[in-house]
């Protein structure tokens, strides 16, 4: 069923007052009209599920008199309303919310998004002859005079914005924003004023170690009643993960203002175009059902990659193949090892990253560094680079441990260390990064997880790096893996991908000399 959360019931601590909540919608009603589309210059009237948040959002009062809320999440997929919702809130925060010196923001990851909300925002006051006798409209801010209030943009690269003192603040599409910083340093900041709301607009992301995500399952856990939080407000709508998103019925659950702003129409034929090109299933998925995906691209079904998490079997002696992707010294390396079996690949991995580094990554990115390494999954290297000797020594005591016939790798990074691995014995065999050398075994790699033919044994880095994945494909439609499109770290898995392009030629059936020369007479 959808994830929609309407409005909650008073813990005890909490009143309703219904003038209070009508305010908002009055204000929408007599002040700003719409700017775009076929109601463009109409009063801004709110559709059913706008006007039920508001109510709640504005009308529940705290034993203080105060506004009980103070954060309101708000999930919904594209064309729903949701930025001229946000623009007009941010209108009646400015002008009507009774705060001196109010400050209001539209915060983005960008300046280009975060200028949409505001953009909204500027022209409904640039068509209502009332508002616009009392403000001052610039091109970044809105000042009302009379109350020393502003209405300004900002966004995550502004270079510092500590020491502000936000009434209002409008995260818009806060599943893009590439770290906390902002979040953190404006949320903070309504530490001094009586009643301060933030509203944050997204519709669901991929990146699961984001501020996004973690505001996400934070509102779920309000909305279901696990974390009492009043003054939290949660407001999801979403297709849930089992419904079949080529449903019409599941679009309408995740879609409140299907028929309205969104078109049954329009959303049939993005259904049709997923069905037809599986790389887009994830973003119709993400954008318009609100679910979300682990993957901007599908390129890996990560169902169908986590039903190959069997254990893996005695190695020790087994004939393989290994592939080695270095990053910069600052970050995530891997050494993947490809074992030849019978009906299937078996796959041992190694990741090395810097201590420090690995730090850094917990702190700001929430990736969980820490714990992987804790659990064995992660080799950390001490000080804050990568020490390339450490995974030297790990590969030859792999070497002697098992069968490693060749070893594959992207001479990025690498020179130095695969000189020194060839010195040790190995051979060591240089693949290029483009579509001539990674399509076949990028190929190879899904048709061995689609057949159920890859075994890795549930190996938590290499599963992270699988999820974030994606692909570039050229004009003849090969595939090779993008560290330049994919959300995070994907070295496992290309280093997955070398190991596996020599382990396809080691498969290649030999042919028979007479095959290949023909037959000699004498």
């Amino acid at each position: 069923m959808a994830k929609t959360t309407r409005t909650r019931s008073s813990s005890g601590r909490t009143r309703f007052d219904r003038e209070r909540a009508l305010l908002p919608e009055q204000f929408f009603a007599r002040y700003l009209v719409h700017i775009k589309g076929e109601w463009a210059g109409l009063p801004l009237t709110l559709e059913k599920w706008q006007a039920r948040l508001l109510r709640e959002l504005f009308g529940r009062i705290g034993p203080d008199g105060l506004r009980r809320y103070r954060t309101c999440y708000v999930e919904v997929p594209r064309k729903n309303g949701k930025s001229t919702m946000a623009a007009g809130i941010a209108l009646y925060l400015l002008f009507a919310d009774g705060e001196p010196g109010a400050e209001i923001y539209s915060a983005a990851a960008d300046r280009e998004q975060a200028a949409i909300v505001f953009g909204a925002a500027k022209e409904m006051v640039e068509r209502s002859p009332k508002l616009r006798k009392r403000c001052e409209v610039y091109q970044r801010s809105i000042v009302v005079p009379s109350t020393g209030s502003c209405y300004k943009v900002l966004s995550a690269d502004v270079p510092t914005k500590h020491g502000l003192n936000p009434h209002g603040i409008i995260f818009d599409e806060l599943h893009a924003q590439p770290n906390r910083h902002l979040w953190d340093v404006l949320t903070t900041g309504t530490a001094a004023r009586r009643q301060p709301l933030t509203i944050a607009i997204t519709t669901a992301g991929f990146d699961r170690h984001s501020v996004c995500f973690e505001q996400h399952e934070y509102a779920e856990k309000v909305r279901d009643g696990v974390i009492p939080d009043d003054s939290f407000l949660p407001v999801i709508y979403a297709a849930a993960k089992d419904d079949d998103w080529k449903d019409p019925k599941v679009w309408k659950k995740a879609n409140p203002n299907l028929g309205v702003s969104v078109k049954a129409e329009y959303l049939g034929k993005q259904a049709k175009k997923a069905a037809e090109v599986p790389a887009e299933q994830n973003s119709f998925r993400r954008l318009h059902l609100n679910q979300w995906t682990e993957q901007d691209l599908r390129w890996m079904p990560m169902e169908v990659w986590d039903a190959c998490a069997d254990p893996l079997p005695e190695l020790v002696g087994r004939e393989c193949f290994g592939g080695l992707d270095l990053s910069s010294t600052l970050d995530l390396s891997a050494f993947v090892l490809a074992f030849v079996a019978a009906d299937r690949v078996d796959v041992l991995c190694r990741f090395w990253v810097p201590r420090e580094g690995a730090r850094k990554r917990a702190d700001h990115d929430r990736v969980p560094y820490p714990l992987w390494i804790d659990q064995g999954f992660i080799e950390a290297t001490e000080g804050d680079v990568i020490d390339y000797d450490v995974i030297r020594e790990r590969i030859k005591a792999d070497g002697e441990r098992y069968d490693i016939r060749e070893i594959a790798f992207d001479r990025w990074n690498a020179t130095q260390l695969s000189i020194q691995l060839a010195g040790d014995g190995f051979t060591m065999v240089e693949v290029g990064m483009g579509f001539a050398s990674m399509a076949a075994p990028t190929k190879e790699l899904m048709n061995l997880v689609l057949g159920r033919k890859l075994r890795h044994g549930g190996h938590p880095v290499l599963r992270w790096c699988a999820s974030n994945i994606s692909v570039e494909q050229d004009a003849a439609g090969n595939w090779k893996p993008s560290k330049r499109r994919s959300s995070e770290k994907i070295d496992g898995i290309v280093a997955l991908i070398l190991a596996v392009s020599r382990l396809m030629l080691r498969r290649e059936p030999e042919r028979s000399v007479y095959e290949t020369r023909g037959i000699l007479t004498i």
